[in-house]
């Protein structure tokens, strides 16, 4: 399944029959990393591998398949610390605006055809205060770093831009 840069992507909870209104917002970025430490490449579309992660990602593991921020905590984190470091120095896989991650564990996030399990909160590491002196501190409140998660369907069709 894929999913594109500027696609629709949603928030959902774990269990449709709750009743639970979603929430909707975009995808404002997708990048992967070809080598342990290598730079994010951006790309316009991603195909998304059910108990992998991301094709062509070398950060994939079981657990922490997908990374995932918001473009509205990136750009308040900027100014909290005076910063303007692009978001990729997260290194994370997705951006998403319009779609708070803050305590989203356990709920389902649709990303354009790709169905994913938010798993946890993504712990900021010392390489964030390489990016900006102060900047861990300040990811590590209130999933600050953004989330990571699973992907557990792939949809039939393709996300396009």
């Amino acid at each position: 399944a894929a999913t594109g840069f500027g696609a629709p992507a949603g928030l959902f909870p774990k269990e449709a029959s709750l009743g639970i209104t979603s929430i909707m917002g975009r995808i404002e970025a997708i990048w992967i990393k070809r080598a342990h430490l290598g730079p994010m490449d951006p790309i316009w579309t991603a195909q998304a591998v059910p108990g992998k992660g991301l094709l062509g990602c070398a950060s994939n593991s079981r657990t922490r398949q997908v990374t995932i921020i918001e473009k509205e905590v990136w750009e308040s984190l900027m100014a909290e610390v005076g910063g303007d470091a692009p978001p990729s120095s997260r290194r994370a896989n997705i951006m998403v605006s319009g779609l708070p991650l803050a305590n989203s564990r356990n709920r389902l996030l649709r990303a354009g055809s790709v169905l994913m399990r938010i798993a946890g909160e993504t712990t900021p590491c010392t390489s964030m205060d390489e990016v900006i002196p102060g900047l861990r501190l300040a990811m590590s409140r209130n999933w600050g770093g953004g989330a990571f998660a699973q992907v557990l369907r792939e949809e039939i069709g393709r996300a396009h831009v």
